[in-house]
């Protein structure tokens, strides 16, 4: 296979990996949120507290813990926010019902009925359709790119070609990467316990 050799090919390239990488750390951070029936601080990611005006990610206004596999603990930094923490828990489609003592929330993780977890594997695959969409998108971005070279005849035919083939490949190699991760993830959800 020979290498691409035109720098203005090669930057594109390398953009659009860069782009997929993106992508696929987005999904890897997104799959991270949906909960499997064990505790996972990142369970909490998606929730956003009314912090003075701003919504803000709980874990940049409490300190998140797992005592044991079925429990979190939320202990705010400042106790005047408990009632907002508690209320976003409650309010998110997590189904999570949090308990407060005053100074910190105890998060049981309610075991999965089958329902719940056919819910979240749907959900799964809607998030994976998103992130293969958008890396696809980035596949015709890069090609766009290529094919305007080469109708400003900055690029020959061959490097365009080369560059398509090279782009083709990498489009390939992330939604394989996004695709073990559903995997991975779907396994994870559907484990009885």
């Amino acid at each position: 296979m020979p290498t691409i050799e035109n720098p203005a090919v090669r930057d594109d390239l390398t953009q659009a990996k860069t782009r997929m990488t993106k992508a696929l750390e987005d999904c890897r951070h997104e799959l991270a949120g949906i909960r499997t029936g064990r505790a996972s601080v990142s369970m909490l990611d998606p929730i956003r507290v009314d912090y003075y005006g701003t919504p803000t990610p709980i874990s940049q206004v409490a300190t998140i813990g797992i005592p044991e596999p079925a429990l979190l603990t939320v202990q705010p930094w400042d106790a005047s926010l408990i009632a907002a923490i508690e209320k976003a828990i409650r309010s998110s489609d997590l189904g999570l019902n949090p308990m407060s003592d005053g100074k910190m929330l105890r998060v049981p993780i309610p075991a999965l009925t089958e329902e719940r977890r056919k819910d979240l594997v749907k959900h799964l695959h809607k998030v994976l359709e998103n992130h293969r969409t958008a890396i696809r998108n980035i596949r015709r971005d890069s090609n766009d790119a290529l094919k305007k070279l080469l109708k400003d005849k900055k690029i020959s035919e061959d490097d365009e070609k080369r560059g398509l083939d090279e782009i083709q490949k990498a489009t390939d190699d992330f939604i394989a990467k996004l695709d073990a991760q559903g995997k991975t993830k779907e396994r994870e959800i559907l484990e009885m316990k």
